[in-house]
């Protein structure tokens, strides 16, 4: 095993970094998967627009609340068991999932889903962090980043392969489809269990808990013989020392000498989600349907986004610890409000008319081909003016149903703009806030506070994230395409400004250096 830096076993530190943050990755699956399913479930189901928002939303709303006791269970009983029982959680909510028989059933199991990954959010930077060397602390976080874009990319996949064998008429139906797609995420959950038992546990929890000989046997497998005992014996003062220190809370985090770790934390936990991430990464086929292009190539162009994802968070894993973190943050967020603007442009050029190829759709249904010949050649300049109309036309059991077939036959537009804005989107998020939040909210809050500190904010973070998905398709439904693109293009330029001003630049500092000179500001 190659050696670095005094004696660092970097291949041994990534396997253990790779493996705690494969919750990432099912939380990458579980949460875009439901971008295919959705469009099965809303007719089977009969949901309305708040009703998908709580099917897509359930899981980071449950996700908050794992993340508030999930640090301090694993202070007491080690990060490596609350992840296997994230791992279980996992399991069981893709089983529930799939075999669902009603709106509240799915809504409950998904909130399984998100409990394990709120978790898995919190103890995966924690345990990292303890186990890496600090000259590869930048990338080894960023790989919980990686794990999660991953999960994205290969659900997008999975839900390609389940629509094209449903279209193709075989073993699948239209009541059965989005079982499989919820269901197979059971088995990457089982492989990340199985993983889980063959890591140790946090060296540092170790010392903490006062099992000196199999702490250093871990860091000698982390760090080789002669550094090992050094970092074993830096974390047994650092514990000395906290143990002779006042007793400190959250509430430091108000304090004025703690101002700027306060609004970092608030600016990068809040931006992330409001700049519109989720809505994207989780309704990627609804956006693209709504463009006009069709389902089929809707699924298709879901899996750009995923492949897109990937390469741009492996970029900023590549150039985080050598650009440093605010240089990456400012691009991509000016990436982002670009991209959202373009995409904004696009669907504000779209027009709709129902046409022979529409009336087409319905020649078996004449009842609804009846009502829809009363607007054939009208032309709406509005997509929000255009749903309504045909919503009351048809009903919204066939419209939900057919709506990927209307705006298809229906739209006028250039799709290409709003695939070009989206994945311009992706790449910049990819680049910038995904991975880089984690890595600097693993490096500025004080060590005494950090666990609880990494809780408050990915709360705040998954509170956002949860509210962006659950208003998403009310304000398509009641602002348009156009103006909620918009919105999101604005929020980015407001990241943009508070971001320039306030964040610090982090790389290549000791986290002692950061806290002295943070709390000091």
């Amino acid at each position: 095993m190659k050696n670095i830096r005094g004696g660092a076993k970097k291949g041994y530190a990534f396997t253990l970094a790779f493996v705690v943050s494969l919750g990432g990755f099912l939380f990458g699956f579980d949460a875009s998967v439901i971008s295919g399913v959705i469009g099965f479930i809303t007719p089977q189901f009969d949901l309305d627009v708040i009703q998908q928002g709580w099917v897509v939303s359930a899981p980071s709303f449950a996700a908050m609340f794992a993340m508030l006791v999930a640090g301090t269970l694993s202070d007491k009983l080690g990060r490596r068991d609350i992840l296997k029982v994230a791992a279980l959680l996992y399991i069981i909510s893709a089983v529930l999932s799939a075999l669902a028989t009603s709106y509240e059933m799915l809504v409950l199991a998904r909130m399984l889903g998100g409990m394990a990954f709120g978790a898995a959010l919190i103890l995966a930077p924690l345990y990292i962090g303890e186990t890496t060397p600090a000259e590869m602390r930048g990338r080894m976080v960023s790989i919980q980043q990686l794990n999660i874009v991953l999960g994205f990319s290969v659900s997008y996949f999975s839900n390609y392969y389940f629509l094209d064998a449903y279209q193709s008429g075989d073993s699948f139906t239209e009541e059965n489809v989005w079982r499989w797609m919820l269901g197979v995420e059971a088995v990457p959950a089982i492989l990340y269990l199985t993983f889980l038992f063959f890591i140790p546990k946090s060296p540092r929890w170790l010392l903490y808990h006062g099992k000196h000989e199999d702490a250093g046997r871990i860091l000698k497998k982390l760090f080789g013989s002669i550094r090992a005992e050094k970092e074993k014996t830096d974390i047994e003062q650092q514990i000395k020392s906290e143990s002779k220190r006042a007793t400190i809370g959250l509430g430091f985090l108000f304090k004025p000498e703690t101002r700027v770790i306060l609004i970092v934390g608030l600016v990068l936990g809040i931006t992330q989600q409001i700049t519109g991430v989720n809505a994207i990464f989780f309704y990627a086929t609804t956006i693209f349907e709504q463009s006009g292009v069709g389902i089929n190539a809707a699924f298709s162009q879901a899996i750009y986004v995923g492949l897109i994802n990937v390469v741009f968070t492996v970029l900023a894993i590549l150039f985080i610890d050598k650009l440093g973190r605010k240089p990456l943050l400012l691009i991509g967020l000016m990436g982002i409000a670009i991209s959202m603007g373009i995409t904004s442009y696009g669907f504000s050029k779209a027009t709709y008319t129902v046409t022979e190829a529409t009336l087409e759709f319905f020649k078996d249904n004449p009842e609804v081909r009846d009502k829809l010949i009363t607007l054939k050649g009208k032309v709406f300049t509005n997509d929000v003016a255009f749903k309504r109309e045909i919503n009351r036309m048809i009903g919204k059991q066939l419209f939900t149903k057919h709506q990927g077939d209307i705006l298809f036959s229906s739209i006028s537009m250039n799709p290409y703009i709003v695939l070009f804005g989206i994945l311009g989107f992706v790449a910049s998020f990819a680049f910038s806030l995904g991975p880089v939040m984690w890595v600097v909210f693993s490096e500025i809050f004080p060590a005494k506070i950090r666990g609880g500190a990494l809780a408050l904010f990915g709360f705040i973070n998954s509170l956002t994230s949860a509210l962006v998905q659950f208003v998403f398709p009310w304000e398509l439904a009641n602002l348009g395409s156009a103006t909620s693109y918009l919105i999101f293009s604005v929020f980015a330029v407001v990241g943009f400004l508070l971001i320039s001003k306030w964040l610090p630049e982090t790389k290549g500092r000791s986290l002692e250096e950061l806290e002295k000179e943070l709390i000091r500001s």
